[in-house]
């Protein structure tokens, strides 16, 4: 007779992924990719990771001061005779959306994908400089 020893973690992990995923308040997204945000002298980048994501599947907006950062994954096609053990990596929507301040130039904004990750460039606005005003004698 084989001892099969019972692991519980696993299934508990699952259900509160589940619960998780359906208590989600922003419109039914099912996982949040991993964001940097680096400001740099004349711009801000925001590098997010979306391993297995397609570049057509990302939206990338900007409205009132807001970037939106939404798209999709699936689930990758299975044999009719495989079966899934254990799945740790989400599938399906997502949404991310970060404030920006008001320095931040939403008309230049510029994003690429490679890799895996998504790289979102915005650009500073050109500030304006105090100047010092001469008084000449009349």
């Amino acid at each position: 007779m084989k001892i099969a020893r019972f692991e519980a973690w696993p299934y508990v992990d699952m259900v509160h992924r589940d619960i998780r995923r359906l208590a989600t308040p922003d419109g039914g997204t099912q996982w949040t990719p991993a964001v940097d945000i680096i400001e740099e002298t004349d711009r801000f980048v925001v590098r997010t990771d979306l391993p297995g994501v397609n570049p057509e599947d990302i939206d990338v907006s900007m409205d009132n001061g807001v970037l939106t950062v939404s798209g999709g994954r699936q689930a990758p096609e299975l044999a009719e005779e495989s079966s899934v053990r254990r799945s740790e990596r989400s599938n399906g929507r997502f949404l991310r959306s970060f404030t920006l301040p008001e320095t931040a130039d939403a008309e230049r904004v510029t994003a690429k994908s490679g890799n895996g990750i998504l790289d979102i460039t915005i650009p500073k606005l050109a500030q304006v400089q105090p100047r010092r005003v001469t008084v000449q004698a009349a």
